[in-house]
């Protein structure tokens, strides 16, 4: 178990300032995703990977405070919320599963629309995979909350 925070002020120093890049990259990465490479898997893995650094440098008692592994679960449930809604709501106007241009976002049309069908995709994996992530990590170092 991770108890304590890491003692060196070269690794802490380091390390808080290289997570709000790495976070702001994940975004990048997400919400970009449907233009080229990238998308939500990489984008909600680099999430993880910024927040578990946090824990691994910070220890539990001061890093989960700031992130709270309830939190996670969140936004594991969320994503999977919003991938699964995505994909179901076109099959309530007689499309198929995931036919991002049966939205209906009536105020925008065809390209757009299944653009921004991708997008709303990618949200929810990112955020699904970024939350699951980290639970899978609290739970191998055995983390009870």
């Amino acid at each position: 178990m991770i108890k304590q925070h890491y003692q060196s002020i070269i690794v802490q120093t380091i390390c808080s300032l290289l997570i709000p890049f790495i976070q702001l990259f994940a975004l990048y990465v997400i919400f970009h995703g449907h233009y080229g490479p990238g998308g939500g898997f990489q984008g909600g893995v680099l999430l993880a990977v910024s927040i578990i650094l946090q824990r691994l440098y910070l220890g539990t008692k001061i890093a989960h405070p700031k992130f709270p592994p309830k939190l996670t679960m969140a936004f594991a449930a969320v994503g999977l919320l919003i991938y699964g809604l995505a994909g179901i709501i076109p099959m309530a106007y007689g499309a198929s599963f995931l036919d991002y241009g049966s939205l209906p976002l009536f105020w925008v049309h065809d390209a757009e629309l299944r653009a921004l069908g991708i997008l709303i995709v990618e949200i929810g994996i990112g955020l699904g995979v970024f939350g699951t992530l980290v639970l899978i990590f609290d739970n191998l170092v055995g983390e009870r909350w």
